[in-house]
C-alpha cells in the first residue's frame, strides 16, 4: 500500500498565465519524468454509492469525506491503482494499492471477493467499505497533466487540461473511449500539493500570475450529465 498525506489547493488559471507559470516553475523545480512535450494522460473511474453520497458530500463540503477511484495511465496496460482519498480539514490522506487488469475488471463488474485473497490490510478495509456502502462505478474522467516537483515538503504542482468524461461507459481500459469535454478549454486547473507548508520561493512564483481558487472536483465535473452539475 502507498500512502500520502498532504494539503491540496486548486485554482483556475487561463492558458496564457498557465504557460507563463510553467516556464517560471521549470527554472526552480524539477519536471515530472513522465511530462514529455505535452504532459501525460490520466484516466480515473470513480465509484459512488447508490444514492451518490460522495458526490453530495463533496458538493456541500462535508468534512470528513472519502472518494474511491480506479486510476490508470495506459488503457492498454495491465496496471491500475485502487485509491481512497480522505479529506479532513486542510489535510488529505491518499492510500492506494496496485491491481492487475483482471482484478480491476472484476471490481468494475461488482465482484470484490478477490480482495479477500490479498494480504494487504488496506484490501480488507476497502472490501468492507465497498460492500457495506454499495459502491459501484459511476463516471470516467480523463485529462492531460503536466507536473513539477520539489523534494522540500514533497511539493507537487500540476496543470490539468483537456478534461473529458463519460457516464455511459465504465470500462476504464477501453482504448477507444468516447468522452465529452466538461471544462471550458480556456481554463486550466492548477493544483498545489505539499506537506506542512509551501516554500517561499515557490509561493512567489505562484503569486506571479492571476488565479482563482476553486473547490470543484473532477469527479463532480464528470457527473455533469446525470447530476446536472455545471461549472
Amino acid at each position: 500500500m502507498r500512502q500520502v498525506t498532504r494539503q491540496e489547493k486548486k485554482f483556475l488559471v487561463d492558458p496564457i498565465s498557465a504557460a507563463k507559470l510553467r516556464r517560471r516553475l521549470s527554472a526552480v523545480m524539477h519536471e515530472d519524468e513522465h511530462n514529455g512535450a505535452c504532459g501525460y494522460r490520466i484516466r480515473s473511474l470513480y465509484f459512488d454509492t447508490l444514492h451518490d453520497r460522495d458526490f453530495v458530500e463533496k458538493l456541500f463540503g462535508t468534512d470528513p469525506r472519502r472518494k474511491v477511484r480506479l486510476r490508470l495511465y495506459d488503457p492498454a496496460g495491465d496496471f491500475a491503482l485502487l485509491e481512497c482519498k480522505q479529506k479532513q480539514g486542510e489535510n488529505q490522506l491518499k492510500r492506494s494499492m496496485p491491481l492487475n487488469r483482471s482484478e480491476a475488471m472484476k471490481l468494475i463488474a461488482g465482484d470484490a471477493e478477490w480482495m479477500l485473497d490479498r494480504k494487504e490490510p488496506f484490501a480488507a478495509e476497502m472490501y468492507a467499505f465497498i460492500k457495506i456502502n454499495g459502491y459501484r462505478p459511476k463516471s470516467i474522467v480523463e485529462y492531460r497533466r503536466q507536473a513539477f516537483i520539489a523534494k522540500e515538503n514533497r511539493i507537487r504542482i500540476t496543470f490539468d487540461t483537456d478534461i473529458r468524461s463519460t457516464e455511459s461507459n465504465v470500462n476504464v481500459f477501453d482504448e477507444n473511449l468516447s468522452a465529452h469535454p466538461v471544462l471550458n478549454p480556456f481554463n486550466v486547473i492548477l493544483e498545489v500539493k505539499y506537506n506542512g507548508f509551501l516554500m517561499s520561493y515557490i509561493k512567489d512564483e505562484l503569486n506571479s500570475v492571476s488565479k482563482r481558487p476553486i473547490s470543484v472536483s473532477k469527479y463532480c465535473l464528470g457527473r455533469d450529465i446525470t447530476m446536472g452539475f455545471q461549472f
